[in-house]
């Protein structure tokens, strides 16, 4: 979840560059301030937090009980 939000910062710094605009507001929506909420963003994801549940179905054994073939 936290990689597709810091996706979004990331591309809204991109175009916010490209159109060479800071909003208005050129103390709070700067370049900098966006791609440091980004790294953010990334930081907090590649921690582990955002990911959901860590055994939540995703991965992991497909079967339960035995293992198929086993005797």
């Amino acid at each position: 979840m936290f990689a597709i939000a810091a996706a979004a910062v990331f591309g809204f710094a991109l175009l916010l560059d490209l159109l060479d605009s800071d909003l208005g507001a050129p103390d709070l929506f700067n370049w900098n301030t966006l791609v440091l909420i980004g790294l953010f963003l990334l930081a907090l994801y590649f921690a582990g937090i955002g990911r959901g549940p860590a055994g939540g179905g995703g991965g992991g054994r497909w079967y339960r009980g035995r293992r198929p073939g086993r005797g």
